[in-house]
């Protein structure tokens, strides 16, 4: 089984970013107790303490992730963007 370069750019994106999500969760987490959450308006959060650890982790690792995606992307010069589009009708990158 052969694995794509966008499949090992993606993996090389979303593993570092979950491991710092992990990381980012035992910092805030150290700080913040997250039955004392309130919402922006007052409201206290209803979610229990794994839904916001869970909750908070996912966003976390989306925001890491969302980073090191845009990195890739602007890492990439036009003849690999080209490459990567290339095909009948597809529009190149200017050089």
């Amino acid at each position: 089984m052969s694995t794509g370069r966008f499949t090992l750019r993606a993996l090389a994106v979303l593993w570092p970013a979950f491991l710092m999500a992990g990381v980012l969760e035992m910092l805030v987490f150290a700080l913040v107790d997250p039955a004392t959450l309130h919402w922006f308006g007052g409201a206290p959060v209803e979610l229990a303490p794994a839904g916001v650890y869970t909750l908070a982790f996912f966003v976390f690792w989306g925001v890491i992730a969302t980073a090191g995606a845009l990195t890739q992307l602007l890492h990439q010069t036009a003849d690999e963007l080209n490459q990567a589009e290339s095909g009948p009708g597809r529009p190149r990158w200017p050089a």
